[in-house]
């Protein structure tokens, strides 16, 4: 465990802004998180969960405690015919148990390579992409509670998975310390070719099988999205509205070419990014901040940019689609003011 005052949250975060937090604790080990927290008095104190630090949006310094976990490992837990289950710690990288499953023949989160981030964020923020989500392969999350130091087993079907959300977003902020996530994986994969960029770039490789499928999302991902390494963002910036078909016949009179989506519930999913760009902000530059020039989902720091020309931007953005579309963008990434 590491415990630091005053510290800077700068390389914790992939939009690259300066931040420093008020006190910083790292934990390397599950049983160092209930033994902190059982010596700890959080009344009025303000707490933050950090994880692999890619879907926040730090605007000012923190005047709380971040807790971090950097808890490693994956080990299966057990397996049938069909199914293989595996518990991955939360601080595992995302994208490395992305290849470590596809190279082990575990299939269900090919779909979801290259998303940056950590295992544990993954849940939380019910992480998806070309078809697939991962709440479709957890199978549990473990956490320790905040308060009672207990730690607590939440089956899948208890996380309120949503549209790039859950409970440990929402419902249940700040109470709880993720610490694993166990996926149920599948031994027969059932391979995920929607998207028809997908299948051509699948198709373009090889045989379909799941290194095929993942390299085929690199391709895809690496032509479309920047680099956090070499461009601070944190990825899609916004949500993709979800509509009542009375919303989309109204739009489709005015925008005839606009992209959707059916949903299960006859609802339909609308392009952010589209309307974004349709706005005209794709590649436009607002000071150090910008919205990147092949995807107008993505907000990027131009290089020194802060935390508030960040959100400043984006809210000229959402105005700007609003007074367009008559639609508000919900923001997917977490502001932590």
């Amino acid at each position: 465990m590491e415990s630091r005052s005053d510290f800077s949250l700068k390389s914790l975060n992939t939009f690259d802004v300066e931040a420093r937090a008020r006190r910083y604790v790292r934990f390397d080990e599950e049983k160092e998180i209930s033994e902190f927290l059982g010596v700890q008095y959080f009344e009025g104190e303000r707490l933050l969960v950090l994880g692999g630090g890619s879907n926040l949006l730090f605007v000012d310094d923190f005047d709380g405690i971040v807790l971090h976990p950097v808890l490693k490992g994956i080990d299966v837990l057990n397996a049938d015919e069909r199914y293989i289950r595996v518990r991955a710690m939360a601080g595992e990288n995302w994208d490395e148990l992305v290849a470590h499953a596809v190279a082990s023949g575990w299939g269900g989160i090919e779909n979801l390579s290259l998303i940056p981030g950590s295992v544990g964020a993954s849940a939380v923020q019910n992480i998806g992409a070309y078809g697939v989500e991962v709440k479709d392969v957890i199978d549990s999350v473990e956490a320790i509670d905040i308060h009672s130091h207990e730690k607590i087993v939440f089956p899948a079907e208890a996380c309120g998975f949503g549209y790039r959300t859950s409970h440990f977003k929402g419902l249940w902020t700040g109470r709880h310390i993720i610490t694993a996530v166990v996926f149920r994986f599948c031994r027969q994969p059932r391979f995920v070719l929607d998207y028809p960029e997908v299948r051509e770039q699948v198709d373009a490789l090889g045989p379909v099988n799941l290194d095929t499928l993942r390299q085929a999302i690199i391709a895809i991902r690496r032509a479309k999205l920047p680099d956090p390494a070499d461009l601070g963002n944190a990825g899609s910036f916004f949500k993709n509205p979800v509509v009542e078909p009375e919303t989309l016949h109204r739009l489709q009179a005015r925008f005839a070419d606009l992209p959707r989506y059916p949903q299960p519930d006859g609802r339909v999913k609308l392009s952010a990014g589209w309307m974004i760009d349709r706005c005209g902000w794709k590649g436009r530059q607002i000071g150090r901040a910008g919205v990147h020039d092949r995807q107008a989902l993505v907000l990027v720091n131009l290089g020194g940019a802060t935390g508030r020309e960040i959100l400043d931007l984006s809210e000229r953005v959402r105005r700007s689609v609003n007074e367009t579309f008559d639609v508000n963008l919900e923001r997917e990434v977490k502001v932590v003011p």
